[in-house]
């Protein structure tokens, strides 16, 4: 099994934090990658699919485009843009607020649940990079990084 430093050709970092940066940056490259792979077979990328995953939780109510952006994974994804292309391939549907009629509404169509129902089947296909730590491990990851994400607040 290849080391941080043999994958990256880096052989020593500042300090065992530095060490932790590279490799978070690293792996969510790779994570990144290996979805993006995965999602190309269903013609969409992880921003929609995320995007799709949004509007299907708050079904059956509607979400703003604003209330997608704030949920949104990629804090740099342009969410108008992504909400057209998922409206012009029939996988959303934008409609005019009852709440509000300056506003627009956007709901998942039945093709998208379809999309997402299909893709749910893969997923464990899909998070096959994970298979290598056991289930405890993955909760203390997830308990570490939780750690690292309230260091920015």
């Amino acid at each position: 099994m290849a080391t941080i430093e043999e994958r990256i050709k880096q052989s020593r970092f500042r300090s065992e934090r530095h060490k932790t940066i590279v490799s978070i940056l690293f792996t969510a490259n790779l994570l990144n990658a290996h979805f993006e792979e995965a999602f190309k077979k269903y013609g969409i990328t992880v921003q929609q699919f995320n995007v799709l995953r949004i509007l299907r939780g708050q079904q059956p109510n509607p979400c703003t485009v604003n209330l997608i952006r704030e949920r949104m994974l990629d804090k740099m994804s342009d969410a108008s843009r992504i909400v057209e292309r998922l409206r012009k391939a029939g996988l959303i549907e934008r409609v005019q607020s009852k709440r509000d009629r300056r506003a627009v509404d956007v709901i998942i169509t039945q093709k998208g649940l379809l999309l997402l129902a299909q893709m749910d089947k893969a997923e464990d296909k899909m998070n096959s990079p994970l298979n290598s730590i056991t289930e405890e491990e993955a909760r203390q990851l997830n308990s570490l990084l939780e750690k690292v994400i309230n260091g920015f607040d």
